[in-house]
């Protein structure tokens, strides 16, 4: 009887969060953007998207070099950014295809746990400029009490958000979230180990919302 009782209330929380839809990734832009600096000269949104932190980024960095592998989603990331941004939009594998850098900023949210972990963290660290930040949101498999407890909470919040978002109204999906996703394979403590090796002093932290956070700053010169 309780697990029927379980089940309906994820089902009717699942219909309730389809009803009103908000983005997980963009609650974490304006935190993102607090870990940068006010000007930069040059900045790579890997996994871009609609274009939504890239058209953020161009408000101050002098170029934006926004990438993704899905050719319809980056169609619709141009039709909705100004002809004057400074943004370049470009279809690319990621992390093989990157175009090459160096990047003063280097961001990629919700997108990690899509690519080869460890090639991916390499390939943006060679990417970064002396003294550069690379910022992730990412996403990784519930495993430990902790991360359960942030599930659980995160529950009842959700639906809170998407509620005062939309304003009690019911809404299609933004276009930011018709990407195609994929759930995480690697734990948040798999994810600690393994950038802890190749990105030393790099700052981690769970996040509600399904979401841990990842900044990392490369050596100045000398």
């Amino acid at each position: 009887m309780k697990t029927i009782s379980v089940a309906r209330l994820l089902d009717a929380l699942n219909r309730f969060n389809a009803a009103h839809p908000w983005s997980h990734n963009a609650h974490y832009h304006p935190w993102l953007l607090r870990q940068l600096p006010r000007r930069f000269p040059a900045a790579l949104d890997v996994g871009c998207g609609s274009g939504d932190l890239a058209r953020l980024l161009a408000g101050r960095a002098e170029r934006v070099r926004a990438v993704d592998a899905d050719r319809e989603i980056l169609d619709r990331a141009r039709e909705s950014t100004a002809p004057s941004a400074p943004v370049t939009y470009t279809l690319a594998e990621a992390p093989y295809g990157l175009p090459a850098g160096p990047y003063d900023v280097i961001t990629c949210v919700a997108v990690l746990h899509h690519l080869p972990f460890a090639d991916t963290l390499t390939r943006l660290r060679a990417e970064l400029a002396p003294g550069g930040t690379l910022v992730v949101v990412g996403c990784a498999r519930a495993e430990s009490p902790g991360d359960h407890a942030l599930g659980l909470l995160a529950l009842p919040l959700n639906a809170a958000m998407g509620w005062l978002r939309n304003r009690g109204r019911t809404r299609p999906a933004p276009v930011s979230m018709t990407a195609p996703t994929r759930d995480p394979e690697m734990t948040f403590a798999q994810v600690s180990q393994q950038a802890g090796r190749l990105l030393p002093g790099a700052r981690l932290r769970r996040r509600l919302f399904w979401r841990y956070t990842l900044v990392w700053r490369a050596p100045a010169v000398g």
